[in-house]
């Protein structure tokens, strides 16, 4: 997710003359514009929102660009702003905010994710006859952003078979992912986007959030070679390395890089360090599920079970009848969501749009959620001319949302009794998330939370701000299709959440005329 920093040169000479509340808002949040004249004081604060958005978005910068923005008033139903809110654009993350919508609603703020070790065969004399089998339903919070340590549950489990006093087993370790089916991505994510960490893939038993560190630790003097690991297991990743003895200096020349090779079948690391430097990247575990199965074989082993059979994945096993070992729960769906939104973790989504078809049809498969969150979506008064739903992190680019969408999505989580949990979960302005470096020094920090979105050419951002009197506003500010920085992009939707932030509201005939829609 972007930021703010300091920009001059692409907004000199580019705003309308009708902004200096704009120049000054965007000062504050990091960009500067030339002084221009100030607007007629005759008009009501809401008049002068649109006034000023409208020169905005008019900008000789957007002139390509397709803009759509909705402002509401939930309680009066009031439109202080709209902008072809009801065109459907590419949303990006701001998917994030229906997924998470929909899991709320539907599983509730207490709903945890079951994990199941269980023993296919009987156990006798320390000796487990037959193989140790991970049942797995989508839990994604084996992962270091989550647990501190993405082996730490699988410790657990280790420490679990040992203290039921096993000490062999005969056959193997299996990760069961029957529960999941179907593709392990989302639909239509680009090619491109898979070997990145942002693009890893999900099944019923995730390591990691599917993303794996390659680390490359320069030697300790000039002509020894590099060390390499790739974490959190040794396994996580097929690993071709070709790297040049550690140097005093570096080339620039031969820049680090790591990259898959469909050929070799495994990341190739090529490059120069210097003596005792050390350089990592996350890359997507090609397959997470098998990763956690040599995960698992390990800490049995440090725990002190021996495994005969070596570990493997079957994806023809859900249920199994058997002695449960051990028993994992997920941190409750209130919990999980602060992981989800704040960071914008995409795997995150992917695993619980399938968790919601598993609970909800019996059929762990990204149609099956689908299926739910359209269903839901129906409910809340959002049909399929407004909402085009194909995954649940937004990477998809053949998702289209409108702005209305959007704010009545909002809106509905607003009337529910767990809106605080959902809004916490958000990004809050100028303080944690993907905005904590965005809106600092101005009255939406600390005030404004919001989802953010970006894929190449899409930026968005949704969510609720307070204005200077209590009164909560929805607005959304989704933007496609442009060619300029994207940083410009930004301070506009900056722009109308600080403004926002700093409107006295009044209701229509308290005062003030209401703004038209278009």
């Amino acid at each position: 997710m972007g930021h703010v920093e300091p920009h001059v040169s692409v907004w000199r000479g580019v705003l309308p003359s009708a902004l200096l509340a704009a120049s000054a808002v965007l000062s504050a949040c990091g960009g500067r514009v030339a002084a221009v004249p100030a607007a007629p004081l005759a008009l009501s604060p809401r008049e002068q929102l649109t006034r000023d958005l409208d020169s905005l978005l008019a900008a000789p910068a957007f002139a390509n660009a397709h803009w759509g923005v909705l402002v509401v008033h939930p309680q009066s139903g009031d439109t202080l702003y709209a902008r072809n809110a009801d065109k459907l654009f590419v949303p990006a993350s701001n998917q994030k905010l229906i997924t998470g919508a929909v899991a709320l609603a539907q599983l509730g703020p207490e709903f945890r994710i079951r994990s199941a070790l269980v023993a296919s065969g009987p156990v006798r004399n320390g000796v487990l006859s037959g193989d140790v089998v991970l049942i797995g339903r989508g839990d994604p919070s084996w992962s270091d952003a989550v647990q501190g340590d993405a082996l730490l549950p699988l410790r657990e489990l280790a420490d679990s078979v040992r203290a039921r006093g096993i000490r062999q087993i005969t056959g193997r370790v299996v990760v069961a992912t029957g529960h999941f089916a179907g593709p392990k991505v989302g639909f239509g994510w680009d090619y491109d986007d898979l070997e990145f960490a942002y693009g890893a893939p999900v099944d019923a038993v995730l390591l990691n959030e599917g993303i794996a560190r390659i680390v490359v630790q320069g030697a300790a003097k000039a002509g020894d070679m590099p060390d390499v690991r790739v974490l959190p297991v040794s396994q996580a990743a097929s690993v071709a390395v070709q790297l040049q003895p550690t140097r005093a200096s570096v080339d620039s020349s031969a820049p680090f890089d790591v990259a898959w090779d469909d050929d070799l079948r495994a990341y190739v690391v090529r490059g120069s360090v210097t003596v005792g430097q050390s350089i990592a990247a996350r890359v997507a575990m090609r397959d997470p599920a098998r990763a956690t199965a040599q995960a698992l074989a390990q800490a049995l082993a440090s725990a002190g079970v021996t495994v005969d059979g070596g570990s493997q994945v079957d994806a023809s096993r859900a249920r199994l009848s058997g002695d449960t070992l051990a028993v994992l729960m997920s941190p409750p769906l209130a919990d999980l969501l602060r992981y989800f939104e704040k960071p914008s973790q995409n795997q995150i989504g992917e695993q619980l749009l399938r968790v919601l078809g598993l609970e909800k049809t019996g059929v762990g498969h990204a149609d099956s959620g689908l299926v739910v969150v359209r269903r839901q979506l129906a409910q809340w008064q959002v049909d399929s001319t407004r909402a085009v739903v194909r995954d649940g992190s937004g990477l998809s680019r053949h998702n289209f949302v409108s702005p209305r969408a959007i704010t009545r999505v909002l809106d509905a989580m607003q009337r529910q009794p767990t809106f605080g949990i959902f809004r916490d979960a958000l990004p809050t302005a100028g303080v944690d998330g993907t905005l904590a470096s965005r809106m600092r020094n101005t009255t939406a920090q600390g005030n404004v939370s919001a989802k953010t979105g970006y894929v190449d050419r899409v930026r968005s951002l949704s969510g609720y701000v307070k204005t200077l009197n209590g009164e909560t506003l929805l607005f959304s500010a989704l933007a496609n299709n442009w060619t300029t920085p994207v940083r410009d992009i930004e301070r506009v939707q900056d722009f109308l959440a600080v403004r926002l932030a700093s409107l006295r509201y009044v209701r229509p005939g308290d005062g003030a005329r209401p703004a038209p829609a278009r």
